[in-house]
């Protein structure tokens, strides 16, 4: 494998473990009383997990100095995961694994678009017509999996 497809097959992965963690935090949030306290066990388990894991590689250790001059943005990545992990305990036991997950990656998609296009955070992409087509095609699939079906409406 070469670099950038190793970077390619773990996006895949996490991707493919993003469904099944929702599911693990909705049953760990209906055997604790909720979502939130679900969400905190997941963060504090991948904390300890993240703990280990720069211990056993031994990864650089970060420069505390420098934590004080960050901007406030560099704060708020915690707090969109926890947004997130919190969301997807809640949602994916009513809408189901696949309807969270298509819906998911749909406003993933239009936001990393709107983001490249912009060059926000990064070097601007511009949106051209193949990831247009591509966010359509998307959007059409999240649709199709997310419509209700007969069985979903009631007395249908």
């Amino acid at each position: 494998m070469t670099g950038k497809s190793v970077y390619m097959f773990a996006a895949l992965f996490a991707g493919a473990v993003l469904p099944l963690q929702a599911l693990i935090n909705a049953r760990l949030g209906t055997a604790v009383g909720g979502a939130s306290s679900a969400s905190a066990i997941s963060f504090a388990v991948g904390t300890l997990g993240l703990m280990i894991f720069l211990a056993v590689t031994k990864m650089p250790n970060f420069n505390t100095a420098q934590l004080a001059s960050l901007p406030w943005w560099a704060w708020i990545g915690g707090l969109l995961g926890a947004y997130f992990v919190a969301t997807a305990t809640m949602t994916a036991p009513v809408l189901g694994a696949a309807s969270m997950v298509a819906l998911v990656i749909g406003g993933q998609v239009v936001a990393s678009l709107f983001l490249d296009h912009y060059g926000i955070m990064n070097e601007a992409q511009p949106i051209n017509w193949q990831k247009a087509s591509g966010a359509l095609l998307l959007i059409i699939g999240v649709y199709m999996i997310t419509r209700p079906t007969p069985t979903d409406i009631p007395g249908a």
